[in-house]
């Protein structure tokens, strides 16, 4: 499931005390500005060696989307002519692990970072950090709350964006459809954002298409079959589901099957290894794909750009969001890296 792209108002003062208070001994802080302009970090060259060397600090190596995020940032090496080493290290949704492997990247004078965030108070304490150490920063998923002269750069995906196109692809294949929306859970935020880009493009759309029912699956196979099931059971009339994830999507599979109308499309959103596979087999229909190899390849291209080459990248990067069906699937950008998706962002130099 994708992280929820937020910008927090103000960093709580429990924990400002707890994590900004890390530097390293013998360090310094300053006002918040890097030490080096990128004109003057490219310039010098690698810090260690002949190698530039980036940290890459994961929220969770266990989220199968984050771990397909570092692996494209480390694939991202093996397409730039300066050589780049890696150091990938796992904070394991741990805020305070996340402070000492800051420390640690700042300790070994890494030439740049990248940083998943666990949340945007993270984020600020550890571009921070990084940009008191004089080390350019950029962060996945998550918008800090810094100046923007305290980071590189941010690419995320845009619940809300891919709602939108969810709504916008279904009145284009399916016009004047009933639409049964399978939801998110209520409260945490994501399912609310995505319902905005729903609101937007149906405020927009007009009478194309009709959202008759919105039921709430939270994300789950099995409690997605069964809302889909009651609503069927209720009468509700219906001829598009959108399942507002993958796994939703196979439960609404499930219970289409078991009322016998399983030919009813089913639009999703994902486009992981077991979305494609499911319009494969024919479990949906569509799915409004954010690969997430091209967030991680992205994240190093900035970084790249910006140390070694001396460029300043867009301070922000909506994710691409690409519908994908049984007409186009075989062109697909798959969450694993590939040269495809390196082709797909114009390179990473």
């Amino acid at each position: 499931m994708f992280r929820k792209l937020t910008k927090a108002l103000a960093v709580g003062a429990a924990l400002a005390l707890a994590l900004t208070g890390c530097t390293t001994e013998g360090e310094e802080p300053t006002d918040g500005e890097p030490a080096n302009t990128a004109e003057e970090v490219s310039a010098e060259g690698p810090k260690n060696g002949e190698s530039y060397v980036f940290g890459n600090i994961a929220y969770n190596m266990k989220d199968v989307w984050n771990k397909y995020s570092a692996d494209a940032f480390e694939f991202a090496t093996g397409h730039v002519d300066e050589p780049v080493e890696v150091i990938t290290l796992d904070a394991e949704n741990s805020l305070e692990k996340s402070v000492s492997l800051m420390e640690e990247l700042i300790a070994k004078d890494v030439d740049g970072i990248s940083v998943f965030p666990i949340s945007p108070e993270q984020a600020a304490t550890l571009g921070q950090m990084a940009a008191d150490a004089g080390i350019p920063v950029t962060f996945e998923n998550t918008l800090p709350d810094l100046e923007e002269s305290e980071y590189v750069s941010v690419i995320a995906a845009e619940y809300d964006l891919i709602g939108e196109e969810a709504m916008n692809y279904i009145a284009e294949t399916y016009p004047g459809a009933n639409v049964l929306f399978v939801a998110g859970a209520k409260g945490g935020g994501v399912y609310e954002t995505y319902q905005e880009g729903i609101d937007r493009a149906m405020a927009e759309l007009g009478n194309e298409i009709t959202i008759v029912d919105t039921v709430h699956g939270d994300w789950e196979t099995e409690l997605a079959m069964n809302v889909t099931a009651d609503a069927i059971n209720a009468g509700t009339e219906f001829d598009v589901v959108f399942a507002n994830n993958e796994q939703m999507g196979k439960g609404v599979k499930n219970a289409l099957d078991e009322a016998g109308i399983g030919d009813v499309p089913i639009v999703a959103t994902g486009g992981g290894p077991d979305g494609l596979k499911m319009i494969e087999d024919g479990d949906i229909t569509a799915t409004m794909s954010a690969p997430v190899s091209l967030q991680g390849l992205t994240t190093f291209k900035n970084l790249y750009q910006f140390v070694v080459l001396g460029n300043t990248p867009e301070k922000f990067t909506p994710l691409p969001i690409i519908p994908v069906d049984a007409s186009n699937i075989a062109e697909a950008v798959s969450w694993e890296p590939s040269d495809s998706a390196v082709e797909y962002i114009g390179g990473i130099q």
